[in-house]
């Protein structure tokens, strides 16, 4: 019995995961060559003349926020594009109509998400090792943090794509909402270079939190706590879930 309650989730994650993995030259190449040319290009300008964390070379800082950047931007693109895909086409229906619970449905997105910014995540660090002489300090930081990280904007993708009835929409929430918080969340300097006031708008941004946390993993050194970090990242994640699960049980814009 438990295995046929686990067909359902099981067939639906393997098609997520399959719907990016046949086109993996478009979902996973592409953005490893954005970041690619994102730290070739910041390393060549800046490296010889900004060090972090006193002693920590640009290009080294500059390779984990890239990294994360990418796995967090993609987990975000897989769930939401899926979904709105489906609702435009109509497919969306062969989804509903199984006896698939709602945290089946949720599980299998967020999970297939997560899956797509690991891999692109992996990618992004394998074609940055050639680049940089990068330490690991403590790879179960970076491990949770990349977890938790690709389940929120999973999260956060679903709820995108349930939300938005349209392409259009959908571009809105990642060009004015998604897009600006990755940017301004660290990627690309330590806030500690920034003023006292823009250092605590920072700390409104839960991104940073991912970015630092997951940046602590490879360097020993973070500008916040790692645990305050993954108390931030781990309240974020629990009341997305809680929020996506809400919408997926009402059958909020899924279901008329």
């Amino acid at each position: 019995m438990v295995h046929d309650a686990l067909t359902g989730f099981r067939t639906l994650l393997y098609k997520e995961v399959l719907r990016f993995w046949k086109v993996g030259f478009q979902t996973v190449g592409a953005p490893v060559l954005n970041a690619l040319l994102y730290l070739l290009i910041f390393s060549h300008v800046l490296d010889r003349h900004v060090t972090v964390y006193g002693e920590v070379a640009y290009t080294a800082f500059l390779v984990p926020g890239l990294v994360m950047m990418s796995l967090l931007q993609n987990a975000f693109a897989n769930s939401s594009s899926s979904l709105i895909q489906s609702k435009i086409t109509g497919n969306i229906i062969f989804v509903l109509l199984p006896p698939l619970s709602y945290r089946e449905f949720y599980a299998a997105y967020v999970i297939a998400s997560v899956l797509r910014g690991l891999f692109v995540g992996m990618g992004v660090l394998l074609v940055s090792l050639p680049f940089v002489d990068l330490p690991i300090a403590a790879p179960g930081w970076i491990f949770a943090f990349g977890l938790m990280g690709g389940a929120i904007l999973g999260s956060l993708g679903v709820i995108a794509g349930i939300w938005a009835d349209k392409f259009d929409q959908l571009a809105g929430f990642q060009n004015f909402l998604i897009m600006p918080l990755t940017m301004l969340s660290g990627v690309f300097y330590s806030i500690r270079s920034l003023p006292d006031f823009w250092q605590k708008v920072s700390h409104i941004n839960p991104f940073f939190f991912m970015i630092d946390g997951f940046r602590y993993g490879f360097f020993g050194q973070s500008d916040v706590s790692p645990w305050l970090s993954l108390a931030v990242v781990g309240i974020c994640f629990v009341f997305l879930a809680v929020l996506t699960l809400a919408m997926l049980a009402r059958g909020y814009k899924l279901r008329a």
